[in-house]
């Protein structure tokens, strides 16, 4: 994926931290870094459901031949509120989203992800991802103890990035 406006926000907020600790204002840097990362949480998660629904209306799309009615249909009745059903969040694979597109896919994916280490540490991470801003979410965001620094973030970020992506291309062929 090219650069994003998460990678745009990473390194925006982690100046920002930078400045306030050149300038020695430690509880600012506290406060500016707890906010951070839970903003930062909560964009790459909102960024990745963004590109996975864009995915599945562009298949549809294609299958339907740009059909009005069937792309109203999908994202009124199968996307809107609906992504966190997509997958299991607290599992540890993605196979409850690939079922949504039929046994043979769920099947091949699957056996893509047993192939391929790399594809499969970006399934956890983008699974972690996705959990950790259902709970923070959900478990009085204010409060939420989020134990992860912003580059533990990050990294999730980018290492879901291949998940993605290998979402585009099984469903979007060239």
């Amino acid at each position: 994926m090219p650069y994003t406006i998460i990678d745009r926000l990473y390194e925006e907020n982690r100046a920002l931290i930078m400045f306030l600790d050149d300038r020695k204002e430690t509880s600012l840097h506290v406060s500016a870094d707890s906010n951070f990362r839970k903003i930062l949480l909560l964009s790459a998660a909102s960024y990745f459901e963004h590109e996975i629904n864009k995915i599945i209306v562009e298949c549809v799309s294609r299958h339907s031949h740009g059909n009005p009615v069937m792309i109203s249909l999908l994202k009124k009745k199968a996307i809107e509120r609906q992504y966190h059903t997509f997958f299991d969040w607290e599992g540890s694979n993605a196979n409850k989203f690939f079922s949504l597109f039929g046994t043979d896919f769920k099947d091949s994916a699957g056996a893509d992800v047993k192939q391929n280490p790399e594809l499969a540490k970006s399934v956890k991470a983008f699974l972690e991802l996705g959990n950790t801003r259902y709970e923070l979410v959900h478990l009085n965001f204010a409060n939420y103890p989020l134990q992860k620094t912003a580059e533990e973030i990050y990294e999730l970020y980018k290492g879901s990035i291949k998940f993605v992506e290998y979402v585009q291309d099984k469903l979007l062929p060239t």
